[in-house]
C-alpha cells in the first residue's frame, strides 16, 4: 500500500491510472479528483500514468474509482 500519512495528519496516496496521454487528461483526472471530500492536493502526470493524491484521511477507493471513471479513465489500482 503506497498510502502514507505525515506529521500533519494528511494522507499521500499514489494511484495508477490507464488512458492518460496529455495535460489535458491529466487535468480532467486532477479536477474530478479535487472535489472528493477531505482532498486537498492532486498531480497527475500523463507519462507514468500516476496520480498523487493528498487528503486529510484516508480515501475510499470506490470514490476514487467513479471520479476517475467519471474524467473518462481507469483506475488501475494504488502504485
Amino acid at each position: 500500500m503506497t498510502a502514507q500519512t505525515d506529521t500533519t495528519g494528511s494522507v499521500t496516496t499514489v494511484y495508477k491510472v490507464s488512458g492518460m496521454s496529455c495535460g489535458h487528461c491529466e487535468g480532467a483526472v486532477s479536477g474530478e479528483l479535487s472535489e472528493l471530500a477531505g482532498v486537498t492536493s492532486v498531480k497527475a502526470v500523463a507519462s507514468t500514468g500516476e496520480v498523487t493524491v493528498v487528503s486529510a484521511a484516508a480515501l475510499d477507493e470506490e470514490a476514487v474509482r467513479a471520479a476517475v471513471d467519471e474524467a473518462g479513465f481507469e483506475l488501475v489500482g494504488q502504485a
